[in-house]
């Protein structure tokens, strides 16, 4: 019997999907910044929201005539049946998760290119991962080894080990951890009130730390999706 894989057209975009079973590990946040980035690169991006609290939907409501403009729809589990039809004509496809290990995160994994695990760097929030990474193995081992799946570490702390210490921790799942990371800092919030991102912030005639740390977490995306 032929999977998802097999019949997917080749024109269909890659898909990413963005999830983490525990509140507050920066999902959104990822998501929309990524999209932007995506966008802001000329790529065509579809933003789809199954998260039942509607975060993304929201932050796209809230963005009114900005500049960073690009679609935002909200599916449930129907997913995995509209996506194909959905996505025709874009390039990525970037899907802000369910939290916790729920029938439409299982959705959201089946149907991703790349599975993205935003995790705090805590020991809790490293813990809480263990349930979905089981998740996204059980479907690498009968597809394949696909999705492709990678940490992302969000809110990372300046002038602290933590870090790199979680990334020690995160190993023991053998999954790939991004080399870049968000910071903690009261921008995204900030910037999220508006609908907007990060992307455009400056500092200095340069871009923001924030606003490169999204560029170098798109650009190790697009390097994984290869």
């Amino acid at each position: 019997m032929l999977n998802y894989w097999q019949l997917r057209r080749p024109t269909m975009p890659k898909v990413i999907s963005v999830i983490n079973q525990k509140g507050g590990a920066g999902k959104t946040t990822a998501s929309t910044n990524i999209a932007s980035q995506l966008h802001s690169e000329g790529f065509n991006v579809l933003l789809v929201d199954i998260d039942p609290q509607g975060s993304a939907s929201n932050w796209s409501a809230a963005k009114g005539e900005n500049d960073e403009t690009f679609p935002v729809i909200k599916l449930d589990k129907t997913l995995q049946r509209d996506l194909p039809r959905i996505a025709k004509g874009y390039d990525y496809v970037i899907i802000d998760g369910a939290p916790q290990v729920s029938e439409l995160a299982a959705v959201a994994i089946r149907v991703a290119d790349l599975v993205i695990i935003p995790v705090q760097p805590s020991p809790y929030d490293v813990w809480a991962c263990a349930d979905l990474v089981d998740v996204v193995k059980t479907r690498q081992m009968v597809t394949d080894g696909k999705p492709k799946a990678a940490f992302l570490i969000s809110m990372a702390m300046d002038k602290t080990n933590i870090t790199a210490e979680i990334k020690e921790v995160i190993k023991d799942y053998e999954l790939p951890v991004l080399k870049s990371c968000t910071h903690r800092t009261v921008l995204y919030p900030e910037t999220a009130r508006d609908g907007a991102s990060v992307i455009s912030l400056k500092k200095a005639g340069g871009p923001h730390p924030a606003a490169q740390d999204i560029k170098n977490i798109t650009a190790e995306i697009k390097d994984l999706l290869k």
